[in-house]
């Protein structure tokens, strides 16, 4: 066993594992886990800059984490970051944060790695299992970017596109810098449409419909999950692995954009930081279900930072 510790610093949140690895027999044991929501792509389709009050919440985050990984004694550390420091003109502020604070550099990664390291992660525990049929399409419905990936055993084809939970909410559901609440029907229909020219976009290197089981990763398809479950709080074991049907996507998503504020709020599976962009993100899923006409989703809780922490193993 290798004691690993793996970063994965996206737009909505930043999240840490550490895990003995074992890569002979594929065995990956948790030893903590833990996500905080810091919004490090506040602003960033705007301004492309990092803002000043969202680094500061992510180095706050970095923080913790170290002290975890010290306590725990992680033998390797690997920090990713994804699309908003890809996007950001500041992203060397960020960049001299983390290592000040991690002693490691953050690997700004493609959206083509990024998609990999998720296939890895969402897949390796699939190996064997006779009533998921291959090849397996998993999406990553991150806060700035949506990753796809097509394969079997490994990965055959794999696109990064510009449409995230974050992003979407932000370039369509604002108004007077307040997101809309809830939004209008146009402000949905332009959304629908950027996310549908994405997926034209992401069809042109991977073949989606050629996919027979869609597995979902991230907290905008998790959270979808719970509230179908009608969990009484976020329950990982209960969400992994578990499969929502398409008529069940579609009954989540259109309640979520036509609710307030406080209705989302008042879902006890919701984190206080999904509340405004979980209408966007559950859209971003529907879209994707109904383009390749699929029946159901399975839902992954292991994703790009599993995968990260088996390429430190």
């Amino acid at each position: 066993m290798t004691r690993v510790a793996a970063v994965d610093c996206g737009t909505n949140s930043i999240r840490l594992l550490v895990a003995d690895a074992n890569p002979e027999t594929g065995e990956l044991v948790d030893l903590d886990r833990r996500m905080t929501i810091v919004r490090l792509g506040q602003g960033v389709d705007r301004t492309g800059r990092l803002a000043p009050e969202a680094l500061e919440r992510t180095f706050a985050a970095c923080r913790e984490y170290a002290e975890v990984i010290k306590e725990h004694g992680a033998e390797r550390l690997r920090f990713v970051a994804t699309s908003a420091s890809r996007d950001a003109e500041n992203r060397d502020d960020f960049v001299r944060g983390v290592v000040d604070i991690l002693g490691v550099e953050p690997e700004v990664i493609s959206g083509d790695r990024e998609a990999e390291f998720s296939f890895t992660g969402a897949t390796k525990e699939l190996k064997g299992r006779d009533d998921l049929t291959k090849p397996y399409l998993v999406v990553d419905i991150g806060g700035g970017s949506t990753e796809f990936v097509v394969g079997e055993d490994h990965v055959r084809a794999a696109r990064s596109v510009d449409v995230g939970c974050v992003r979407m909410t932000e370039r369509h559901l604002l108004h007077d810098g307040k997101v809309s609440d809830p939004p209008t029907e146009e402000q949905i229909a332009a959304m629908r449409a950027d996310i549908e020219a994405a997926l034209d976009l992401a069809e042109q290197t991977v073949p989606l419909r050629e996919a027979h089981t869609l597995v979902g990763l991230a907290g905008s398809v998790t959270t979808v999950s719970a509230i179908a479950q009608d969990l009484p709080e976020y329950d990982s074991a209960r969400i992994h692995h578990s499969r929502v049907s398409h008529d069940r996507v579609r009954e989540i998503t259109e309640w979520l954009l036509r609710s307030t504020h406080a209705e989302r709020a008042a879902v006890p599976s919701m984190h206080p930081g999904r509340v405004d962009v979980i209408g966007a993100g559950a859209l971003v899923l529907l879209a994707i279900m109904e383009r390749i006409g699929a029946e159901e989703v399975v839902v992954s809780e292991h994703d790009i930072l599993d995968g990260i922490a088996w390429s430190v193993a």
